[in-house]
């Protein structure tokens, strides 16, 4: 691949980057609030699964013509053994984190994703979307940043592909008190995608973090 093949790659993947996070901050900075059942609700997931696709699409546009293998990561790890036991013992500290962090910051009040409680008869919507929140997002998030990111950001180095996907990870989230802890979260998973040179420890270990997440919330 050609430097200049490189550059426009790199340059799309900011800009979808960019788009993402000025349509999250803007929904956060505007006047409407988010339903506080929202993982109840049969359109959250709808619409939830269907901005995925949209941007797993612009993702595998902007690797075509890559080696996907090698673009997205998509490889067994060195060590299955090291890769399985770094992934738990992230997703502790990173849910120990979070859970330090939420009385300060609000994190979770403010993405809104905390289910409200059990709800026997609005199950299935809270099926729907806990596979959306906790299967199809993180597939895709992952491929996003610690994917192709990573791929692309890599020539500048390892710590800056670690870095920069961390904070593009934490920006395109759109909330400003999460800021902080979905940096952490990010810079976890990109460690995790560097040390075990495959992107299925951050997948599992992110499908983990987010589904641990909706199960306390439904249980709280």
């Amino acid at each position: 691949m050609t430097p200049k093949s490189m550059q426009r790659r790199l340059t799309a993947w900011w800009v979808l980057i960019g788009l993402l996070t000025l349509l999250n901050f803007s929904a956060y900075f505007s006047d409407s609030d988010t339903p506080n059942d929202v993982l109840y609700r049969y359109e959250s997931a709808i619409f939830g699964f269907l901005f995925y696709m949209v941007i797993l699409g612009v993702v595998l546009f902007i690797a075509s013509g890559l080696d996907r293998r090698e673009a997205f990561a998509l490889r067994r790890p060195r060590s299955w053994g090291v890769a399985v036991g770094l992934a738990v013992l992230l997703v502790f500290a990173m849910l120990i984190v979070a859970a330090a962090l939420e009385p300060v910051l609000h994190a979770g009040e403010a993405q809104g994703l905390d289910p409200t409680g059990w709800e026997p008869d609005r199950a299935l919507a809270l099926l729907l979307n806990t596979i959306v929140v906790a299967l199809v997002g993180p597939i895709v998030e992952e491929l996003t940043f610690r994917g192709i990111g990573f791929f692309l950001l890599a020539q500048f180095g390892q710590v800056a592909a670690i870095s920069v996907t961390a904070i593009a990870f934490a920006l395109t989230h759109g909330i400003l008190e999460g800021l902080p802890i979905f940096f952490i979260i990010g810079t976890a998973l990109a460690v995790v995608r560097a040390r075990t040179n495959s992107i299925y420890p951050p997948i599992l270990m992110h499908a983990g973090f987010n589904g641990i997440g909706v199960i306390a919330g439904v249980f709280n």
